[in-house]
């Protein structure tokens, strides 16, 4: 690794630890809402590599490449070390069958993914089925990566869903605040890593965005069960990623847009980026 991008703050005697890391993961979305080409992939690839833990095809973009050049994606990620995961798409498939998530997992593996991401908010299967899910990636040699979610209003949960509101009291002034149960969700995550899953994905969108402010409190309680070496954040808002390396230091697992990847190794190294300057030390900020 170049002397120019050695830092101290992972540990007073310890540089930025090479991949493949266990902690101070930074997984970057892929293709969605925007076209990546392969060019742009590559120019941050030789660029930030180093940095770049992961690559996740977001919104199931994956399914609408072409499997030539899908590959070809996979294939240059892995030359620079980077795994390759799955987005949002197993919850389209279930519905074909019972065998037709056991085929995605195959075409998955052919395909040269390392990673299978289950969105369990989206999926709508009992926990027996999620496990079962789980236990049937790892059965094919890949990495399973349940993602969750803290819902805020009971509008957003699913219809027939096995989730609860309102176990969870926030903290004053928010004490009118209806929240899902964070016990609840904690524990499904707890059997899903019992199970064999690698990573939990948490979205912090909702503990930003349908709050008037960053829940810490729920934060600090799922770090707290489930470890910061198994668990991810997807802060895909710039200032929630700064947040949560200024609060959990730069060991923290991460999800952000290919467009931050520079700013949150700055952050995670130097303490720099956009809003290097601003006061963040509090456990909540407005959004």
């Amino acid at each position: 690794m170049s002397l120019y991008y050695r830092w101290k703050n992972f540990e007073e005697d310890e540089d930025r630890p090479e991949k493949p890391r266990r902690f101070g993961v930074t997984e970057m979305r892929g293709p969605n809402h925007t076209l990546l080409t392969q060019n742009v992939l590559q120019d941050i690839f030789e660029s930030m590599g180093q940095f770049v833990d992961g690559l996740k095809f977001s919104g199931g973009s994956h399914s609408l490449m072409p499997k030539s050049f899908l590959k070809q994606v996979i294939d240059m990620a892995h030359q620079h070390n980077i795994y390759v995961s799955t987005g949002d798409w197993a919850e389209h498939l279930i519905r074909k069958g019972p065998s037709a998530f056991k085929d995605y997992v195959e075409e998955c593996k052919q395909m040269g993914f390392d990673t299978i991401e289950l969105n369990v908010t989206s999926l709508e299967v009992p926990e027996d089925t999620l496990l079962r899910y789980v236990r049937l990636i790892k059965g094919g040699g890949l990495k399973a990566k349940p993602q969750f979610a803290v819902k805020f209003n009971k509008s957003d949960i699913p219809i027939g869903g096995d989730r609860a509101f309102g176990a969870y009291v926030p903290p004053p002034p928010r004490s009118t605040e209806l929240v899902e149960d964070v016990d609840l969700l904690i524990r499904r995550a707890e059997r899903c890593l019992e199970a064999g899953a690698d990573m939990i994905m948490i979205d912090a969108d909702d503990l930003c965005k349908h709050a008037d402010s960053v829940r810490a409190d729920v934060i600090a309680k799922v770090i707290g069960r489930l470890g910061l070496e198994k668990t991810m954040f997807d802060a895909s808002n710039a200032r929630a990623s700064e947040w949560f390396v200024r609060q959990y230091g730069p060991k923290v697992n991460l999800f952000v847009d290919h467009s931050q990847v520079m700013d949150l190794e700055c952050l995670r190294g130097c303490n720099l980026g956009k809003n290097h300057n601003s006061v963040l030390g509090s456990s909540y900020f407005l959004f």
